[in-house]
């Protein structure tokens, strides 16, 4: 609400500043949250307990103990299912898991203040290996069950979402913008970009406020959301909380080719068809 000039008594007064008032606190939040923990983690203990049991270790195992696959992203391949999956493999173990948040729909819709505790949400978790194995390094992804906890969704190539989202440091939220593999830092309500993706995504500027920034993703995908045209042909880009593509979820590992390569466990059809649909909305192969 904007001040015309008028004589406002003192209710009516507080209003205008309220946007501040909720990013002063979201900023206190952040600082008191600390470093890896920006946003907090629901069932910590849980996503922990996960990444320590046996099964994850083994299907990370499994995943670098298959190579990786020939051809475009399409192409799949049967993971061996061998008695000791690590066997052969140097000995890892998987760090503490880290949040992956992601510009959340409100916002993008224009519905939502342009404070952090509107800006974004809590998308998955990710924890990577600490060493390399056979020179790769891979990202297991944890997604939210359904009643609490966590439970594996899939084992990806590489670990640049771990590498971006544990950059977050005291007072500052790392989130992404999945639609563009944009990375960037909100530190109260300043928006400054990580990545390439990101510079091109804030027409190469520097910095940029969160709500300026509320108006470029407004601009790209307000009329993408869950339930618009584009939505119902398939095409969305990430918001749906659904996959309508997405059959059960097959207990088959598979191993997908390409850029997005990922071992599907229980649970993991959705991560890779959330990922291939990004690339589908933005054109690409």
């Amino acid at each position: 609400m904007r001040d015309r000039g008028t004589p406002v008594g003192r209710e009516a007064a507080r209003f205008p500043r309220l946007p501040i008032v909720l990013a002063l606190s979201a900023a206190a939040l952040l600082s008191a949250a600390g470093p890896a923990r920006a946003v907090d983690i629901p069932d910590y203990q849980a996503a922990l307990d996960v990444v320590r049991s046996a099964d994850v270790h083994d299907a990370v195992c499994r995943f670098l103990g298959t190579p990786l696959p020939q051809g475009g992203s399409e192409t799949m391949v049967a993971v061996p299912d061998k008695p000791d999956p690590c066997e052969g493999l140097p000995a890892f173990t998987l760090k503490d898991p880290l949040a992956v948040n992601e510009v959340a729909p409100g916002f993008v819709a224009g519905t939502a203040q342009p404070v952090p505790t509107e800006a974004v949400r809590l998308s998955h978790l990710v924890s990577t290996l600490d060493v390399t194995v056979n020179d790769r390094t891979a990202t297991v992804l944890l997604a939210p069950t359904d009643g609490g906890g966590w439970h594996l969704a899939g084992v990806r190539d590489g670990d640049g979402d771990a590498a971006y989202a544990g950059r977050a440091t005291l007072g500052t939220l790392v989130f992404t913008e999945p639609q563009i593999r944009g990375w960037y830092q909100l530190q109260l309500t300043t928006v400054e970009p990580l990545n390439d993706q990101a510079r091109e995504g804030l027409d190469g500027r520097s910095a940029v406020s969160l709500a300026e920034y509320q108006q470029l993703v407004k601009a790209r995908y307000a009329d993408k959301l869950p339930g618009s045209e584009y939505d119902t042909r398939g095409m969305s880009s990430g918001y749906g909380t659904e996959d309508r593509a997405a059959g059960p979820a097959s207990r088959t590992p598979l191993l997908a080719g390409g850029s997005i390569a990922a071992l599907a466990l229980a649970g993991g059809a959705l991560v890779l068809a959330r990922l291939r649909r990004a690339r589908r909305g933005r054109g690409e192969a």
